[in-house]
């Protein structure tokens, strides 16, 4: 039977119109002449969803009973016994009924399929399973339907329906996607316009890698190994060292010149590990890279040309940069073609672009002649030549025979390779040199004198010394790759431990500086910001009362000469490594190997980035009170030149009336004045209240007390305040909604405010809605109103202090209450925002922690 084939509808959200392009490919399907039925569609009571289905077979749909609920599902057999040729299946995540064939409804589509039944179907970007958490972390929302992504992959085709965000929310507010009921929660929680503009990328970053994936499966079944430019793809060749910023520059300039164009840095590792550039500069490196909009890759490879060119074939690259070589020309001679020379040859239809720089090899100089071994198995080495020498040629005298010339040049030569072995290479020298002499002098006829009569004795005189130099070099690379394994090994662990003990909780200045000691075997350590010592490790050397004082002029800390000079005189060495523009490492003890340079500057980067880090957190910790006590002194400062003047002027003018006519006035004309007088001293007196808490909460003697707090019990208390009921508020909380953490008589005087506010600006008729929510481990409490909003151009000012809306009466207006009511929320470690009404109004959100 022939395979079904899959076509996927993939969404970035509900509501973009997945189902509404289902059923018209489904209309457009049958009208040419297609058998088309709709398995099972989901309309969420949508009109014009509901309208497409009109002209389509639908198949009955299966009657579960679970639980005492009816739910009905796609009728599986009903739809194979049909045996359509499409079958439109709406929600490809969709979890089963208990007692269905399938448990999930990608695998009834699955069945569907191998039936060779077509199927066109929908899903949404959140329901991947790989993408599930990256969604989560996005919206807060978790998603517990899930389609494998293998599924989707195999698809026949995918294709993505696309709306934009703004568009989207302009559909929510219009009621097209949700119930009225629904419209204010999903704008500010899943819909937002920053989540929604998210997943679209989503969305299509994952259909793109999608496309990318079936291109490089298409190449790879076919066999096609050369280069598809479909677009440019240009690779960056780093070795670590100061070439590569010039390198990963120049590659980004060649991937901009085309639309699209992809730009990638990779670095080839040995597999030894052993070959270890500057992590400093790759690190920099690295960070270049991304921020130009690349990626960086690691690999593990021993011939570094055929790694490149394999990497760049596998990432079907166009482009090839690297760096003209920085070996000298005489280093270049003599170890043959370098790097460059041989990924030209083998890159085949890659362009390669060859880049020089300023660190490129130019200078004709002799390689620098080092070894490995420690001194002591050098001298060892001697000790072995000058005492077995004479040993063995006892030995080899005493045994003599005529016949005994072979074994006695054997004899000798294993001697050299022993020397070679254990001392290196100028012990082994030294050991051929005086084997071959003393075998020419004591077995070499004519005996005891040096002469070479035969040219084959100078043959073996040479043979002895090409035999240990070659066993030297063998010997000396084994030694240096055992020490930089063992370094390696040492530098990891130091690393490792300092991060264990960062991620422990200690110190992170403290822990470097320990372990710098301790790694280095240093008699102390000592870190210096702007000359004021914070981390030191180790006993300090204190002076002798003899030791003159060695004062260093360079040193910011005004004790530094005197313990320089203690040091200095204990036959220790003091060294100030820079680690920013502020703070120095001092190192006291032994003078540090080159070796030791490079360790050194993997913990000085370590220690620049954990300073850095603790700036930003002290800078941080020192502006949050400052910015805090700056807005509290800008409320207090409007609200004395602002709202204290209308009442104290009522009262004033009221009793002045009094005083100056209160024997003329009728007894209604006197009650209203004292009305006036009363209103407006009882206005002053809250006023005046509002601010001494404000001042107080200001000056940290007003404790604000979080407690967990049920809304149910404070709204409609401060309903009860207002002296409002359900004809004017409308209460929408959720049963299951936690409680929050706030201080109670701070929030109620918030909702107070806002509730005052929407009341004064709703039309009449209208109510005042209470909503809340539970969003991503807070709880969002909204207050909703029918009024005239607030004009785009102003809505960055109504949290300040009296801002008003155009208008000069005094007895209306923002004034204090939205700026103490955003104060007090921040204070309760919350916010408080302003969002536009579907529709028309204002929503002023308040979001608080929730309680656990």
């Amino acid at each position: 039977m022939k395979q079904g084939r899959l076509r996927v509808l993939l969404g970035a959200a509900p509501g973009v119109g997945k189902t509404y392009t289902m059923l018209e490919e489904g209309r457009r399907l049958k009208s040419a002449g297609r058998d088309v039925v709709i398995a099972v569609v989901e309309t969420h009571g949508r009109a014009a969803t509901k309208a497409m289905t009109l002209g389509l077979e639908a198949v009955p749909r299966r009657l579960v009973q679970h639980r005492g609920v009816s739910l009905d599902e796609m009728d599986l057999d009903a739809v194979i016994a049909r045996a359509p040729d499409v079958a439109l299946v709406d929600e490809l995540a969709h979890t089963n009924a208990p007692g269905s064939r399938h448990e999930k409804r990608w695998r009834d589509v699955d069945t569907l399929l191998d039936a060779g039944i077509d199927v066109i179907t929908t899903v949404n970007i959140q329901h991947i399973e790989s993408l599930n958490d990256v969604v989560e972390q996005i919206t807060g929302a978790p998603q517990r339907e899930t389609v494998p992504d293998a599924v989707l992959r195999a698809a026949d085709q995918i294709e993505v329906v696309d709306l934009a965000p703004q568009a989207l929310r302009d559909r929510l507010a219009e009621g097209v996607v949700y119930p009225a009921a629904r419209i204010d929660a999903a704008l500010s929680n899943y819909f937002r316009l920053g989540n929604l503009t998210a997943l679209r990328e989503l969305a299509l970053l994952w259909l793109a890698d999608e496309v990318d994936s079936a291109l490089q499966k298409y190449r790879a079944e076919h066999g096609i190994g050369e280069k598809w430019e479909a677009r440019e793809r240009v690779v960056v060749a780093l070795t670590g060292g100061p070439e590569g910023e010039t390198l990963i520059r120049r590659g980004a300039r060649i991937a901009a010149r085309s639309a699209g164009g992809r730009l990638a840095a990779v670095h080839v590792v040995s597999q030894d590990g052993l070959r270890g550039p500057d992590p400093r500069a790759l690190a920099a490196q690295r960070t270049l890279v991304e921020s130009l909009g690349g990626t960086y890759h690691q690999i593990v490879g021993d011939d570094i040309p055929e790694a490149l060119v394999q990497f760049a074939r596998s990432a079907n690259a166009t482009q090839l940069v690297i760096g003209v070589s920085r070996r000298s020309r005489l280093a270049a001679l003599l170890t043959g073609p370098g790097i460059g020379a041989t990924v030209v040859r083998e890159s085949g239809d890659i362009d390669v672009h060859i880049v020089t720089h300023s660190a490129a090899g130019g200078r004709f100089a002799l390689p620098r002649p080092h070894g490995s071994l420690t001194l002591r198995r050098r001298i060892l080495g001697f000790a072995l030549a000058l005492a077995g020498g004479p040993l063995l040629t006892w030995l080899l005298t005493v045994f003599r025979s005529g016949e005994s010339i072979t074994s006695d040049v054997l004899s000798y030569q294993l001697l050299t390779v022993v020397v070679a072995l254990v001392g290196g290479i100028w012990p082994a020298l030294f050991a051929a040199v005086l084997s071959g002499l003393t075998l020419d002098y004591f077995f070499v006829d004519p005996l005891y004198t040096v002469t070479v009569d035969e040219p084959l004795h100078l043959l073996a005189l040479v043979l002895y010394v090409v035999i240990a130099v070659l066993v030297s070099i063998v010997v000396d690379q084994a030694a240096r790759r055992m020490r930089a394994a063992r370094r390696s090994s040492a530098e990891s662990e130091l690393v490792a431990s300092v991060a264990g003990e960062v991620l422990r909780g200690r110190d992170a200045l403290q822990a470097f500086v320990t372990r710098t000691r301790e790694a280095f075997g240093l008699t102390e350590v000592r870190l210096a910001v702007a000359g004021q010592e914070v981390a030191s490790a180790g006993e300090e050397t204190a002076p002798d009362a003899d030791d003159p004082d060695v004062d260093d002029p360079d040193a910011g800390d005004p004790d530094s000469g005197t313990r320089d000079g203690a040091a200095a005189a204990h036959g220790m060495r003091v060294d100030r490594v820079p680690v920013n523009d502020t703070a120095v490492l001092e190192l006291v003890g032994r003078p540090l190997r080159s070796s030791d340079r490079r360790l050194l500057a993997v913990i000085v980067a370590q220690l620049a980035s954990a300073l850095e880090q603790a700036d930003l957190e002290q800078a941080a910790r020192e502006m949050a009170p400052l910015a805090a006590a700056d807005r509290v002194r800008s409320a207090l400062l409007a609200a004395v030149g602002h709202d204290l003047r209308r009442p104290l002027a009522a009262a004033t003018a009221a009793v002045t009336g009094l005083r100056a006519s209160g024997s003329s006035l009728s007894a209604a004309d006197r009650d209203e004045l004292l009305d006036t007088a009363e209103t407006g001293l009882r206005s002053l007196t809250e006023l005046l209240t509002d601010l001494l808490d404000v001042s107080r909460v200001q000056a940290g003697v007003l404790a604000v007390t979080p407690q967990s707090v049920d809304l149910a019990d404070l709204v409609p208390s401060t309903l009860d305040e207002l002296g409002v009921g359900p004809d004017s508020v409308e209460i929408d909380l959720p049963a299951e909604l936690p409680a929050v953490v706030a201080d109670p008589v701070l929030l109620e005087r918030v909702l107070v405010n806002l509730l005052s506010n929407a009341l004064r600006y709703s039309p009449a008729g209208e109510r005042v809605v209470v909503a809340a929510s539970e969003f991503h481990g807070s709880v969002q409490i909204r207050v909703i109103d029918r009024g005239p909003g607030v004009v785009a151009e102003r809505r960055d000012d109504i949290f300040l202090p009296f801002q008003r809306s155009g208008d000069t009466d005094n007895t209306t207006g923002l004034g204090l209450g939205l700026a103490l009511s955003r104060g007090f929320v921040e204070g309760m470690d919350g916010t408080l925002e302003f969002e536009e009404t579907p529709g028309g109004g204002s929503t002023m959100v308040i979001t608080l922690r929730a309680a656990s």
